[in-house]
């Protein structure tokens, strides 16, 4: 019988997997894989691997010569070597739009949060003080500039909804020559123009080789005083040490940030002890829908491309 290894997940159930599986009549079996001779050991002669922070490098890929489909829990497939699959006829299979409204809406509360100051409101008053001094000045969000770095799905509806909060929309993408429709009249500007002129800085790229540490100490020099920076994509796309140099000086706002390099940060980082940056554990992902949809598509990539059928979402080396 044909089958399929999950290499990691930490859902807590893979029941909507396991369902999946028996439906199209394939195997499929749970490990708990950590690094490359893990996913070489749980996978040896399995037709596809599902993963979720595993590795699958060349050196995997080279061990297992069965191996027909890797299939991502997620959008992004850093963890993957996607040239050396391709090279060796390996499908790389992702789930890139199954959380388009739930990271969009994180985004957005997230962004909200900082310039409303609403965590540093909250703990002032936990502790018996209703001073709106250490939050001001706040201002409103009509006529503040919304920056969106990323025009794929998730930057595209995240500037969508910063546009109906009333923030005018300016966006960067070196490979969109136009903004597209949803978003039509907003500017289209080179990163360092978006990051002069943006109140808010939110970031929709890949992790690659042109995207990590995009914000380094440089870009943050760039960006206006009383700026944030709002981070949903992936933490290495930020240099996490030269933010907390921009935050601790006091020109930039505040942060807020979802994802980090590395994550999670360790218990004595010293972004935990600045009271503008707000941190979520890379939740933005998650709703009961998304969550849902998510392990159907995941499951859905891995056992067509195991039976030899084309996957609903193959990544192309480069993407």
């Amino acid at each position: 019988m044909t089958r399929i290894v999950i290499a990691d997940c930490d859902h807590g159930t893979v029941e909507t997997e396991r369902r999946a599986a028996a439906e199209a009549g394939v195997d499929i079996i749970q490990a708990n894989c950590v690094t490359e001779d893990d996913v070489i050991r749980a996978a040896a002669g399995a037709a596809g691997v599902i993963v979720q922070y595993a590795p699958v490098t060349a050196r995997v890929l080279d061990a297992l010569p069965d191996l027909r489909v890797v299939s991502r829990y997620g959008v992004g497939v850093d963890t993957v070597d996607v040239g050396a699959a391709h090279a060796r006829g390996v499908l790389v299979c992702n789930v890139p739009d199954y959380g388009t409204e739930d990271v969009s809406d994180h985004a957005i509360g997230l962004a909200v949060s900082v310039l409303r100051g609403i965590p540093r409101l909250d703990r002032g008053l936990r502790q018996g003080s209703a001073d709106l001094n250490p939050v001001k000045p706040l201002h409103r969000f009509r006529g503040r500039v919304f920056g969106i770095v990323g025009l794929g799905r998730i930057g595209v509806a995240t500037g969508v909804k910063a546009r109906a909060l009333g923030f005018e929309v300016v966006a960067h993408d070196p490979v969109v020559t136009a903004v597209p429709e949803e978003l039509s009249g907003a500017g289209l500007l080179s990163l360092e123009d978006l990051l002069r002129r943006a109140d808010v800085v939110s970031l929709h790229v890949p992790l690659n080789d042109a995207t990590r540490h995009l914000i380094g100490a440089r870009t943050l020099g760039l960006m206006k005083a009383g700026a944030i920076v709002v981070n949903t994509c992936r933490g290495g796309v930020i240099d996490t040490e030269a933010l907390a140099d921009a935050l601790e000086d006091g020109r930039l706002l505040g942060a807020a940030l979802d994802v980090t390099e590395p994550e999670p940060l360790p218990p004595s980082h010293r972004l935990y002890g600045l009271p503008n940056v707000v941190l979520t554990p890379h939740a933005g992902w998650y709703s009961e829908e998304s969550f849902t949809e998510l392990k159907q598509r995941a499951a859905g990539n891995a056992i067509d491309g195991a039976l030899g059928k084309t996957p609903r979402n193959v990544v192309t080396p480069g993407k």
